[in-house]
């Protein structure tokens, strides 16, 4: 695999294809990188470390890049442990090396490390630069993308936004999409990039969406000619199109035209009722996507809830209240800032129907919300009366 990125920079991450979920919940089908870097120019800058899992791996890499030089800094952009895990075993392996980073991230190592690191800390703040030769790195704060200590740098001699988890995208850089061989490149390809970039936003990002906004005003300033985040695949072509994405993302805009419905089902009857409304409004060429929560990836559910600007939930009532799994889901939209969005609801009862008042309820607690009058509800099965409401539901959209 190619791994210069520029005249002084070189990618040193590492693939992990045996973690089956990331932050203990993400489904991991295909793995994920765990990116570093190495600026080697007067001075030498390690642009974060890895996840320990795999941290023999990348200490190689480094030795083997480095050969006989030393390492000036490290450069922390993010203290999550599947950046951070190798500070302490680094930072012991070269006692003159100082890290970079914010205060906030100064005071998390006392929480992840028992070595007392604080007189080797370089502590920045916005615009703060550190010259390592020709290369220049300055400093963006990034609070909140994702965690309060989070901060981006900037060489600006080769265009290059070190952009911590912004941008970022699950999937393994050595694999193919069904792991049949080295993708062979760290290079993203915007026709391959969107999906698993957009289930990783909305899912590890998403909730900060005003705080992308505010970093993406910071470096829509900057000549960026290349993106390293510290997962996937790096950008370098068009960089406007995954720019202009994370300005749609942030700012709770509808990606794509269409319908999401969302379902659960107890005997069958409320997933008769969501197909059927699947049918009726693709026979009016609008498009749609489906999920049955029951089975289906909660965070993919989660990212169509985003991408798409209206919203059907489907669920039987359950014990006097909602489906778990459908409270689940709409409990994950409340966690990630949903909003903005057209929302019917479609609820099943047999004797004492709950579902629809508790879903309206849970979605009154998210901002800027049209509920789609009226809500349906069936009386168990879908009769014909129910099937004529679904017709009628289908045309509002």
């Amino acid at each position: 695999m190619e791994r210069q990125i520029n005249k002084h920079t070189t990618y040193i991450g590492v693939d992990d294809t045996d973690l089956d979920l990331f932050e203990g919940q993400y489904k991991l089908d295909e793995g994920v990188s765990y990116n570093s870097y190495l600026i080697q120019d007067e001075k030498i800058a390690v642009m974060d470390t890895v996840d320990a899992r795999m941290g023999d791996e990348w200490m190689d890499l480094l030795k083997t890049n480095l050969g006989s030089r030393i390492p000036d800094y490290l450069i922390v952009h993010h203290m999550e442990p599947d950046h951070a895990s190798c500070i302490e075993w680094l930072m012991n392996l070269y006692p003159t090396l100082t890290a970079v980073c914010t205060q906030k991230a100064a005071a998390l190592m006392t929480r992840f490390f028992e070595t007392d690191f604080s007189q080797r800390l370089h502590i920045v703040k916005e615009g703060d630069t550190i010259n390592l030769g020709q290369v220049t790195l300055s400093f963006i704060m990034a609070p909140m993308v994702h965690w309060p200590e989070v901060m981006m740098s900037y060489d600006s001699l080769n265009g290059t936004l070190f952009s911590a988890d912004a941008f970022g995208k699950f999937g393994a850089l050595s694999l193919t999409a069904d792991g049949s061989k080295g993708l062979g490149s760290i290079w993203g390809d915007k026709h391959e990039w969107a999906c698993e970039a957009r289930r990783y936003y909305f899912n590890i990002v998403g909730k900060y969406g005003p705080m992308v906004q505010n970093v993406l005003k910071k470096t829509s300033a900057l000549n960026l000619q290349t993106i390293c985040p510290l997962h996937g695949p790096i950008l370098h072509d068009d960089l406007s199109y995954f720019t202009d994405l994370y300005n749609t993302w942030s700012s709770y805009t509808p990606e794509t035209p269409g319908v999401f419905i969302a379902y659960c089902s107890l005997h069958g009857n409320t997933e008769q009722a969501a197909l059927m409304l699947q049918d009726m409004i693709q026979a009016r060429n609008i498009k749609v996507a489906v999920s049955d929560l029951r089975r289906d990836d909660m965070a993919e559910a989660v990212e169509d809830a985003f991408r798409y600007p209206q919203l059907i939930i489907c669920a039987p009532t359950y014990d006097g209240n909602l489906m778990p799994v459908m409270h689940d889901f709409l409990h994950h939209l409340q966690l990630k800032n949903y909003q903005r969005r057209r929302v019917a609801i479609i609820e099943n009862g047999s004797w004492a129907p709950m579902a629809g008042k508790k879903m309206a309820e849970m979605l009154g607690q998210m901002k800027d919300m049209e509920i789609i009058e009226p809500m349906i509800s069936i009386p168990s099965r879908v009769t014909g009366e129910v099937e004529q409401q679904l017709k009628e539901l289908a045309e509002k959209l």
